[in-house]
């Protein structure tokens, strides 16, 4: 998987981590877009052009991967982002705790956190990357989400930002595996 996808995915799986303030256990949909510069916008409609031609054993490896982490393989959102479908089990709603992101080897600290929002950092170091989010919550079936992502590629630092929402969808999770 190359860099660039690793970093795509690793904003996904942080942003569909963020569920856990005060949340209603159960499906929910994540809707999110990167830009905040040219290169990474290429890199997103590469990456979404990829999945859409990959074959049946590349899109059965994908959506493994994806599941072993909670979440089904995102798939194009109106707007040219990225939605999937996220598990929060029970458990998970109640500890109000982010999950860990296992890839990247990230470390995430939540800076503040209120009634209606959390603020968060992360650094990881593979690929090495630093960040910032904040997530705003409309009660416990709905939050948008603003994050700004740091990075280097080719030596050169390189700014992202990620936007998103997410909404609730069913208290049945079905096929959808929750997170880790």
């Amino acid at each position: 998987m190359s860099r660039t996808l690793s970093l795509l995915l690793g904003a996904l799986v942080f942003s569909a981590a963020a569920h856990a303030q005060s949340t209603k256990p159960g499906l929910w949909e994540v809707n999110q877009k990167m830009g905040g510069n040219a290169e990474m916008d290429k890199a997103m409609a590469q990456m979404q052009q990829q999945m859409a031609g990959m074959s049946p054993a590349e899109k059965k490896m994908m959506q493994d991967m994806m599941a072993r982490q909670g979440m089904s393989m995102p798939a194009a959102s109106a707007g040219g982002g990225m939605a999937m479908k996220v598990c929060i089990t029970p458990e998970m709603a109640a500890k109000q705790d982010m999950p860990v992101q296992a890839d990247g080897e990230c470390t995430t600290t939540i800076t503040s956190r209120s009634a209606n929002s959390l603020k968060m950092t992360f650094v990881c170091k593979n690929p090495p990357s630093t960040g910032e989010g904040t997530y705003t919550f409309s009660g416990d079936t709905a939050y948008t989400m603003k994050m700004l992502m740091k990075t280097t590629h080719q030596g050169k630092p390189v700014s992202t930002t990620l936007d998103g929402q997410g909404k609730w969808l069913s208290a049945s999770c079905g096929a959808v595996k929750p997170l880790k």
